[in-house]
């Protein structure tokens, strides 16, 4: 079993920077792929973001390519994104993910989820 918790939320101006980090626990961590995911107000849960489980393959949803990179440690069972050049409409709970496959993950097809974090931005 994998368990998330994200942190590193907040309230940012338009253009500014976050990271987020998504702390796992389990000794199978390693194996799982990860994934970012947003929801605002009133609105679907989306992806953001993907990476497998040794960090070569990453994946994007076009609205956050060239401003979000998504990373992993695994020695730190850490996974991050960071988030520059933000827009009032990146406003959201950000969770992070976890499953056995990227391509689930990007599905939105997870075994463990955390709890998620506030980020908002300002215009």
């Amino acid at each position: 079993q994998v368990q998330l918790v994200e942190s590193g939320g907040g309230l940012v101006q338009a253009g500014g920077s976050l990271r987020l980090s998504c702390a796992a626990s389990g000794r199978t961590f390693s194996t799982y792929a990860m994934g970012w995911f947003r929801q605002a107000p009133g609105k679907e849960r989306e992806f953001v973001a993907a990476i497998g489980w040794s960090g070569g393959n990453t994946y994007y949803a076009n609205s956050v390519k060239g401003r979000f990179t998504i990373s992993r440690d695994n020695a730190k069972n850490m996974v991050y994104l960071q988030m520059n050049s933000l827009k009032p409409e990146d406003t959201a709970v950000y969770r992070c993910g976890a499953d056995g496959r990227v391509a689930a993950v990007r599905a939105g097809n997870n075994d463990y989820w955390g709890q998620g974090t506030q980020v908002t931005v300002s215009s």
